[in-house]
């Protein structure tokens, strides 16, 4: 091997720390020329010069398209084809000052009004095009240093332009912009101007994808030797003499006008923050090129990740070169062990788990798929309220801040992948999503399709060898999987050449196929279907709504009931990704216009509870009882008439009593919940919850009187004041005894200081009311406006809600500094 190739490689140096658990021996270990001394433990090299800057903030907006001036003449024909020279919307000095203000993320199409000509499944709303534009100087200092721009998500094709070039094209929603500014950048007081063209009208999904910049942006500065775009890998993993080890690979590039020496300083944090391994490492880098170099940390006893625990470790990695300042990346790291038993399903840290999972997009009431990382989270912490520990990401790559709370909260993550080709331009974006999440204790699965025509035939076959074959050289920890719905009976199919089996409503196929391939892991990648609106309590095709009792699925489906009793009795199966966690905007089945969202979710569009929550509720959780009644007690003029009752639990027997008067006690069934006819009467429906003969929970439906104010609550308290951070109100009205009266309909007019209304909802799919501004109806009792703070106020958020006849009422929510 030439020296050359060997420097390239990288010496690697690894250091074990001793852990609280196990006092062990400090160990050096060291391959190649070019092995250095490890540093003491927690000593970093030099000063930190990368910046990571958002730059979210005060863009320009034109809503619609700018056709580019038409080119006359030799001369200006001449001079248009040059550098620098774009014309329209994306020249430099073209004048943007009329157009709109705004900050990211932002999705223009929920801004816009409901048309019934419009497309179904992406909601009825008018897409079309539209430009942003952002003017931004860089201190004379930032000459020298690696400039990348990143856009983490724009709906759906876009052109980029900097400075008058086309830098970038992107033919993806989900796919992240990265654009190398190093060359073209200006400095001091010459500004620097970008310029996006968004196409929103081409479509990658069935759902709703709405248009925009919806994901952030970031300037991202680094030193001249420094650590590329997701160049850190740094997955742990156990060695079969059960100590653990981090393997680094630091992939360092150099816009420097020579080779040059790089160290590499690693330091394993611990949930704490302290030092709990370390390792050093250099190499030659030469110029304009990206070498990888690797090393070891070794390490006794890390708290492990898991969907209850989720230690979060931190891996630090610094590249300097020359004595310059040195670049810096943080990435999670979780210590975890998992495994896809063909038999026994699914292990995580050699205890066997069941897959309880939910598929979800990116899309939320008010907001369509411009979501803030604050409301991403609250998603998720509703789905751990529920009992679910994993997300499917269907049908594309995840935004990171979703991956992110991932990893803090314990979810287990199906990443999926959204183009079945492997042409180099889609087998480039399954590359740059391995490469982005592989760091992820959350991420489980690759995902590399869901339901495509192929999958039953050679070709499809042959295109999952190929994908599989991408992701494996760049994460070989996770298996790949991919959602099937037929064909896997085939002679030749995808099922034979993936890791673990992924199947779409097949509860009546899982036997047939475990019999017939005992040695494949199985899962279901999707099921249930099942269809319900919040509130509504009988079906009603004339007015779009389903009732919530868990009758109502589509004829490829089941209930909410039946589909997770398949998974839960066949040992074989790792679990389930129910189809879906939340309603979204589009595929409006069974129903076309006026209803623009789907009935699919546990949850609506604002993330509150339908039937479904709780029956999932009841079978997932096991930590503390569980115990809900469905419907409401509120009916009047049906005094004498049986009403369906239903209560979902995790106890032994319910006993339902009406007013004090027992009606029957039941034994509990955990897949079925239990059902009673209970004649009409107003008053209090209560049941109370046994277990081992005691009584662990009780729940309660009353009749109320008529609503005499709104009450609002926060989800939480306090906000950063950075303006960025939001959260949502849930509004009710009430009666005179503070009861929520759950058939209210009352139109609301909301008013606010100290921050903005970015959203407003209330999970009705058949509403057309408008999404932004400052007014809303409740549905079935409920409503949902979404705040956010901005940047650098003082002082407490306030919002105010008023109702014609009702009582308004105030929610302060504390605001800390950004």
């Amino acid at each position: 091997m030439r020296r050359r190739d060997l420097l390239k490689l990288g010496a690697v140096a690894a250091v074990g720390v001793p852990s609280a658990a196990a006092a062990t021996q400090v160990t050096t270990q060291a391959t190649g020329d070019a092995a250095a001394t490890p540093p003491a433990p927690g000593a970093l090299s030099g000063k930190t010069a990368r910046e990571t800057i958002l730059l979210d903030a005060d863009w320009r907006f034109h809503h619609g398209d700018i056709p580019f001036p038409k080119v006359r003449g030799d001369s200006p024909t001449y001079d248009s084809t040059k550098a620098g020279a774009a014309g329209g919307a994306a020249a430099i000095k073209y004048d943007d000052s009329g157009w709109r203000a705004l900050d990211l993320p932002h999705d223009f199409v929920v801004e816009g009004p409901f048309d019934p000509d419009e497309n179904p499944a992406q909601g009825y709303r008018p897409k079309g095009q539209a430009w942003y534009r952002k003017t931004f100087t860089l201190p004379a200092a930032d000459r020298g240093k690696q400039l990348e721009l990143r856009f983490d998500g724009v709906a759906v094709n876009a052109t980029v332009w900097v400075n008058g070039d086309v830098v970038a094209h992107s033919h993806s929603a989900y796919s992240a912009i990265t654009v190398d500014l190093t060359a073209n950048a200006h400095y001091g007081d010459t500004p620097n101007v970008v310029a996006v063209r968004v196409d929103a009208d081409p479509i990658e999904g069935w759902w709703y994808e709405g248009g925009g910049i919806y994901r952030h942006v970031w300037l991202v500065k680094r030193p001249p030797v420094h650590l590329v775009a997701d160049g850190v890998y740094a997955h742990p993993r156990r060695r079969e003499d059960g100590r653990w080890v981090v393997p680094v690979e630091a992939s360092v590039g150099s816009i420097a006008e020579t080779a040059k020496q790089a160290t590499v300083d690693v330091v394993l944090l611990d949930p704490e923050g302290r030092p709990a391994g370390q390792a050093r490492v250099s190499g030659t880098v030469n110029a304009l090129e990206t070498t990888v170099l690797r090393a070891e940390i070794l390490v006794d006893a890390p708290r492990l990740w898991s969907v209850d625990q989720p230690a979060l470790y931190k891996v630090r990695t610094r590249v300097a070169a020359d004595g310059q300042d040195a670049d810096e990346l943080v990435t999670p790291a979780g210590f975890r062990t998992q495994r896809f038993d063909p038999a026994k399903g699914f292990f995580l840290n050699d205890k066997p788990l069941k897959i309880q999972g939910v598929c979800i997009h990116q899309d939320h009431a008010g907001l369509g798929v411009a979501m803030p990382d604050s409301i991403i989270e609250f998603r998720l912490r509703r789905l751990k309220e529920l009992g679910c520990n994993a997300i499917r990401s269907s049908h594309n790559a995840p935004t990171p801040a979703l991956l992110d709370a991932a990893d803090r909260l314990g979810f287990l993550v199906m990443d999926e992948n959204r183009v079945f080709n492997v042409s180099p331009d889609y087998t480039r974006m399954l590359s740059w999503l391995v490469r982005r999440d592989r760091n992820h204790p959350s991420v489980i699965l690759w995902s590399v399709f869901n339901e495509e025509p192929l999958q039953g035939t050679e070709a499809g076959y042959q295109m999952v060898r190929r994908m599989a074959k991408i992701v494996k050289d760049l994460d070989d920890t996770r298996p790949v999987t991919a959602a099937i719905n037929n064909g896997m009976f085939n002679p030749v199919n995808v099922t034979q050449a993936v890791d673990v089996v992924g199947f779409n409503y097949q509860i009546k196929e899982y036997d047939r196929f475990h019999a017939a391939h005992p040695n494949l892991p199985l899962t279901s990648s999707e099921d249930t279907s099942a269809v319900m609106t919040r509130g509504e309590w009988v079906t009603d095709m004339k007015r779009n709504v389903l009732a919530a009792y868990d009758d109502e699925f589509r004829p490829w489906g089941a209930t909410h009931r039946a589909a997770w009793k398949a998974i839960a009795e066949r040992p074989y199966l790792a679990g389930a990704f129910v189809w879906t966690g939340f309603d979204y905007r589009g595929e409006p089945q069974p129903f076309t216009w006026p209803t623009a969202s789907s009935s699919f979710g546990i949850m609506d569009l604002c993330g509150f509870e339908k039937t479904a929550f709780y029956i999932h509720q009841s079978q997932w959780v096991r930590d503390r009882p569980v115990l809900h009644l469905v419907p409401h007690w509120n009916w009047a003029g049906r005094e004498g008439q049986p009403i369906k009752v239903m209560a979902f639990t995790n106890c032994d027997t319910v006993a339902l009593r009406l007013n004090g008067k027992l009606i029957s006690e039941q034994k509990n069934d955990l897949y079925e919940g239990l059902t009673w006819q209970v004649p009409y009467a107003p008053g209090r429906l209560e049941a109370v919850g046994m277990t081992g003969g005691k009584v662990v929970a009780r729940a309660s439906v009353e009749t109320t009187d008529a609503p005499v104010a709104l009450r609002l609550t926060p989800d939480r308290s306090p906000l950063a004041g950075d303006g960025r951070d939001a959260a949502p109100i849930r509004v009710e009205a009430v009666d005179a005894k503070g009861r929520p009266v759950p058939t209210a309909q009352t139109p609301v007019q909301f008013a606010i200081e100290g921050g903005r209304i970015i959203g407003l909802g209330n999970g009705d799919a058949n509403s057309h009311e408008p999404e932004k501004g400052d007014r809303r109806s409740l549905y079935n009792g409920l409503a949902q406006v979404i705040v956010q703070t901005t940047a650098g106020a003082a002082g407490p958020l306030v919002v105010t809600a008023r109702a014609e006849g009702l009582k308004p009422a105030t929610a302060r929510i504390a605001v800390r500094p950004g």
